[in-house]
């Protein structure tokens, strides 16, 4: 068993990341850091370059949490990594960043978020980023 959080580097991204680190603690269960990107594009900010990696792993060292960095590259949209991810390895907690979209912005984009919401068959912790 493990914690799941899908991360970006954005604040929604953060905050998911840190409650992640603070819920894999309490329950004593390594954390399992998903980023991935679709692939369709030369350059996607949502996926982490080399050297936020780095300074990714170094934060996680300093935390003390048993953790694993996963980056798929499968062509697949971040809901659909995540459910995967949470299914295969049976994670008990699913912790994403949620932000602020208008009723319009969610119609015409979708909502990554609440499909996992709503599609999880563990439960999930949807995390707002701080003001």
């Amino acid at each position: 068993m493990s914690v799941l959080v899908g991360y970006i580097e954005t604040p929604e991204g953060l905050a998911a990341l840190n409650r992640a680190v603070e819920e894999a603690k309490l329950r004593n269960t390594p954390l399992l850091i998903l980023n991935t990107s679709r692939g369709d594009a030369l350059v996607d900010e949502r996926y982490l370059q080399p050297e936020s990696v780095r300074d990714l792993r170094q934060r996680l060292d300093q935390s003390g949490v048993k953790y694993e960095l996963e980056q798929e590259l499968r062509g697949n949209d971040a809901a659909a990594e995540i459910l995967t991810a949470a299914e295969d390895r049976s994670v008990e907690l699913i912790v994403i960043g949620m932000r602020r979209r208008t009723p319009v912005g969610k119609l015409i984009m979708g909502s990554t978020a609440q499909r996992i919401l709503l599609q999880a068959e563990c439960p999930v912790l949807a995390v707002k980023a701080g003001n």
